[in-house]
């Protein structure tokens, strides 16, 4: 590490808690569509999107000259105090293409956690119900509510005691690990017969593809079997999109691949901002509308210039067909893993929809070594999974063919590199 970025890690040693972990010992000067600059210069090519905050690309000209144009006409009201019309009318593009069934309404906030918070009292609201169940492996956020609805402990939930009370986690289908979806709806009606009854939930919720979990993608089969137990027994299905929405999948939304299922509310959020903080929950009306005038909002909920931002998002993602080009994308990434996975025996699986794949390795040590060796040739990579042995890739959908091309490169040199080393160890 050279002297300059020593010392300002010296300083964010002093300054800021270690609870809030940091990848890079690098400091980012600029950054344009897949590119990020650090402060020496160095040209890095950015696989993790602001962990897929950009599918559009770091500073895309039309979403940063939407902003610029809110920022001189103003920046804040509180959307509750001081309405604007972009705000409704932002909803009303989420509503035209949101899977949701019958009419639709959408409320404006801004993390992904505050949109799952949203959904949960929404839900709660229109069931009279308290109970919350979804999934092992799950990511829903970082406040207690959407900890407690994670399932996964360290690094969320350690240390910071009782969640909570109410939410209880299935097991989550992934056929490499032996989990069918027999099994997770096997372990759903457990949850029924020994935890709480089924009339007491207002709500199961599930990423329609495991982010921070591992990439896992939810078979047609258990999508079709969840929405007919929640019709069951009156039950609310929410699919939280923060990570998969904006044309990750290959699809506006990923729920989009499942046409016969339609959930009852959405949580967005990530690249639906293009960078700026906005999130979203949309929901069938009657729903939407349980909650009381005041018991939704927030003093920066549907921020205008977060809103400016997200308008210009949905138009450059149907005008660039980001879509389309995240599966071509998706396409030629895969082709090459499958190539890895022949010549290297530790890759265990490769799974994903459109343009959210990821590799599971057979250690998290190994995933390690290749993010190590692909940061130090430029090239950013994140890992992620219950185990972090799985490598997840966001880069923007936008990303140019050459540098793409150039990025497969550096990740097949970076397998080649880790395999050489386990054949170095094994013969010695």
């Amino acid at each position: 590490m050279d002297t300059h970025n020593a010392a300002i890690n010296d300083r964010k040693l002093q300054a800021t808690p270690r609870g809030v972990g940091v990848m890079c010992q690098w400091y980012v000067e600029r950054a344009e569509n897949a590119t990020i600059w650090d402060q020496q210069g160095n040209a890095y090519i950015d696989f993790a999107g602001g962990i897929a905050v950009l599918n559009t690309g770091h500073c895309h000209p039309k979403v940063t000259a939407a902003v610029a144009a809110q920022l001189n006409k103003f920046s804040h009201t509180a959307y509750q105090i001081v309405p604007y019309e972009s705000y409704i009318a932002l909803v009303e593009k989420i509503i035209q293409r949101a899977p949701i069934a019958g009419p639709a309404k959408a409320a404006l906030f801004t993390t992904g956690a505050e949109a799952v918070e949203n959904a949960i009292k929404i839900a709660r609201a229109a069931t009279k119900r308290h109970g919350v169940i979804t999934f092992g492996g799950a990511f829903h956020g970082r406040t207690f509510m959407t900890m407690a609805m994670t399932g996964k402990t360290a690094p969320y939930k350690r240390d910071f005691g009782v969640m909570p009370s109410g939410v209880y986690h299935a097991r989550y289908p992934v056929a490499v690990n032996g989990v069918s979806v027999a099994d997770a709806i096997e372990s759903l009606e457990e949850i029924f017969s020994t935890d709480i009854a089924a009339h007491d939930v207002a709500a199961i919720v599930l990423e329609p593809v495991q982010g921070e979990g591992g990439f896992n993608v939810a078979p047609a089969e258990l999508m079709i079997r969840l929405r007919e137990i929640c019709d069951d027994h009156g039950i609310l299905l929410i699919a939280d999109e923060v990570q998969t929405g904006f044309a990750r999948t290959g699809k506006l939304f990923a729920m989009q691949h499942h046409p016969q299922v339609r959930a009852d509310l959405i949580t967005m959020a990530k690249s639906l901002g293009g960078g700026f903080p906005i999130s979203a929950v949309v929901g069938r009306a009657d729903v939407m509308d349980a909650p009381n005038p005041g018991g939704l909002g927030g003093t920066y909920a549907g921020n205008p210039l977060a809103v400016a931002a997200a308008h210009a998002v949905i138009d450059v993602i149907e005008e660039e067909q980001l879509c389309e080009r995240a599966n071509l994308l998706g396409d030629q990434l895969v082709d090459v893993l499958e190539d890895l996975k022949q010549t290297h025996h530790f890759v265990r699986d490769i799974r994903g929809l459109g343009s959210m794949i990821a590799v599971e390795l057979d250690t998290a040590e190994q995933a390690k070594a290749i993010q190590d060796n692909a940061m130090r040739q430029q090239l950013i990579l994140l890992t992620c999974g219950r185990k972090a042995n799985v490598i997840r890739f966001l880069y923007p959908l936008t990303i140019p063919d050459a540098q793409f091309k150039t990025a497969l490169d550096i990740l097949k040199q970076s397998f080649a590199a880790v395999a050489e080393k386990k054949a170095d160890l094994t013969y010695d």
